[in-house]
């Protein structure tokens, strides 16, 4: 079974609670705090498995927990950082906001390194650290912070050079199976193909290319006929177009008007994608003689839209050495793979999650407190000057400025976020 699209909820684990302790040992009766920190909650994180090509391991299962932190202990004993969750998916995968679509992170960017998409809280502090001249005996410690949690969609978008696109029937799968190692189910009938094959091309030396074949676009695919609307996606990053045509005619179809048809859905679907450089590939041409086709009429046609035109044979291997070098020397002038860029920054993120505010005003001071910002907190360098930018942006796409103004905070009021202090300045 093949699964490309499915929604998962994720959350990293919350930070352990440190621990409130006193030394007690022989000959020291009143000994000093020494209650441990909690440990630091995991991480989800995310990274490509090579061996995989289908989201088929999330069909079942949709929610995705990582391990809380470690307690503290007395005796400054931390509690234990906790694991992070890894979940594996194929090359290609787009991890997107489930609530809005917009793009989080694209699995191939730098070259497919693992990417953390939910940070585990920090652990608490024991109290042996707030101890100081005038509080000898802290009775009180810091307990974790919240974990980040969030609901994603896993859209797959194959990693392809070339697509070979047609309506079914045409032989994209039989010329798949010829050029690579891809064993495709081939058949004489429609919709043989139900999900879209990967094969690894040489094109001599240590050159290749990967090919996929795209089943099931007709007239309509681009509003759900057929299956191409489903498998239209796996066309977005291919570099090159094979657009694959029966030269033969054998079931009355008509190449020219096939064509028109498919760059037709093509276009409703994506203008980017309709715009993609595509060499058109006549099969079965050794059924050519006696077929009624206009051979003219048809290249004509292909040189008027700038095509590039190839007659091959699946069946008998006719034009298909011919094929691969010719596509292997286009590719070589194309741009690489496209990678998606994060349509949503790091500060926006930390906005969207950004739960319950609460805003207090003593005098001329506002005190602003949340689980949320407490995690934030925790991640800010205020001696750093982008540090301290991304805090203030961070405030006020959460709308946590414009709270303020509700509550009446204006030029040169004091605000206070967990002992941070500054004065408002809109």
């Amino acid at each position: 079974m093949f699964v490309d699209n499915v929604r998962i909820y994720i959350k990293a684990g919350d930070g352990g609670n440190g621990a409130v302790s006193f030394r007690r040992e022989k000959y020291v009766s009143h000994g000093g705090p020494d209650g441990g920190d909690g440990g630091h909650g995991g991480n989800v994180v995310f990274r490509v498995d090579e061996g995989t090509n289908t989201l088929l391991a999330f069909k079942y299962r949709h929610k995705f927990i990582a391990s809380n932190g470690g307690n503290g202990a007395g005796a400054k004993c931390h509690g234990a950082t906790a694991d992070d969750l890894i979940i594996s998916v194929p090359p290609g995968t787009l991890i997107k906001d489930a609530s809005n679509g917009r793009i989080i992170h694209d699995m191939t960017d730098n070259g497919g390194a693992d990417f953390i998409c939910c940070r585990g809280g920090r652990g608490g502090w024991g109290n042996r650290h707030f101890a100081t001249p005038t509080r000898q005996v802290p009775m009180f410690a810091k307990n974790g912070t919240k974990g980040e949690e969030k609901e994603v969609v896993l859209e797959l978008k194959m990693l392809a050079d070339v697509g070979l696109i047609g309506y079914p029937s045409v032989g994209k799968s039989s010329i798949l199976a010829r050029i690579s190692s891809a064993k495709p189910k081939i058949a004489d009938y429609h919709f043989t193909t139900l999900s879209p094959n990967l094969g690894v091309v040489s094109a001599g030396g240590e050159r290749g290319f990967v090919a996929a074949d795209i089943p099931g676009l007709i007239e309509g695919a681009a509003d759900g006929a057929g299956l191409g609307h489903e498998f239209l996606r796996h066309v977005d990053r291919c570099r090159l177009l094979l657009h694959v045509v029966d030269i033969s005619c054998f079931e009355g179809r008509n190449p020219i008007e096939d064509v028109k048809m498919i760059n037709n859905e093509l276009e409703r679907y994506s203008a980017e994608l309709a715009s993609r450089p595509q060499i058109i590939v006549a099969n079965k041409c050794d059924a050519l003689e006696g077929a009624d086709v206009d051979i003219a009429a048809f290249e004509s046609f292909v040189a008027d839209n700038g095509w590039e035109l190839a007659y091959v044979s699946a069946a008998t291997g006719e034009g298909l050495d011919e094929l691969v070098k010719t596509v292997a020397a286009r590719l070589d002038e194309l741009p690489p793979l496209r990678i998606y860029d994060a349509e949503i920054s790091e500060e926006e993120e930390f906005a969207v999650n950004a739960k319950e505010t609460i805003i207090k005003r003593d005098n001329d001071t506002f005190i602003v407190e949340g689980d949320w910002l407490y995690n934030l907190m925790g991640q800010i360098n205020f001696d750093d000057y982008e540090s301290l930018n991304y805090f203030q942006n961070v405030l006020k796409k959460s709308g946590v400025f414009e709270a303020l103004e509700a509550k009446g905070c204006k030029d040169g009021d004091i605000v206070s976020i967990y002992d941070f202090e500054f004065d408002y300045i809109k």
